[in-house]
């Protein structure tokens, strides 16, 4: 890897984190155009809608809070029935996707390992579901780089492609979320007393 790609990689925020992931090739239409991009699952697609028009329109609640505040606070109230409901689509859709696994998350991709090899070039759409939050993504992404590993399987680094401001604010916004509480967890960890 050249000393340029590592400073990219170094320029967005890390971290490992346990998430529900589904990777499929992109072949065709699909390889060539972003806006092709679509899950197969409505219920999937419902919940990736339900959080990028709730991150859009909170500057928007930001800015009623200022003149008023009896509606900031009903619609406030109504935010988090939504997210209530967005977390039951989301426990239907973990079943379909699978069990959470382990990977390395940034804003710019994820590396993940499989019992498969994917061929360095190959463009996939990257499903996941981010929890507690329930943020669903669908995201189109290239593979950097499949390395052996000594238990058989496959470490493979992506690169996101064709992000929407949107979501990469999510993404950004979820991983420092998941940052500040792991550092919470450390700072709790040592300065609670050994027994």
């Amino acid at each position: 890897m050249s000393t340029l790609d590592e400073e990219d990689r170094r320029e967005y925020y890390r971290i490992e984190d346990r998430i529900a992931l589904e990777i499929s090739p992109l072949a065709g239409a699909e390889a060539n155009d972003s806006d092709l991009l679509q899950d197969a699952s409505p219920l999937f697609n419902l919940l990736s809608e339900l959080h990028l028009s709730e991150f859009e329109s909170q500057h928007l609640l930001r800015q009623l809070s200022d003149s008023d505040r009896t509606l900031a606070n009903f619609l406030r109230a109504q935010n988090k029935r939504i997210d209530l409901l967005s977390q039951v689509v989301a426990q239907t859709i973990l079943g379909k996707i699978g069990e959470p696994q382990p990977v390395v998350l940034s804003e710019n991709g994820v590396e993940f390992s499989q019992a498969q090899a994917i061929k360095a070039g190959t463009l996939l759409s990257v499903k996941m579901a981010l929890m507690p939050q329930a943020l669903g993504l669908l995201l189109r992404a290239r593979v950097i780089h499949c390395d052996p590993r000594p238990d058989g399987r496959f470490e493979i680094g992506t690169e996101f492609e064709a992000l929407s401001d949107a979501q990469r604010q999510l993404l950004a916004r979820y991983i420092l979320q998941k940052q500040a509480q792991q550092r919470r967890s450390a700072r709790e960890k040592s300065e609670s007393p050994s027994t």
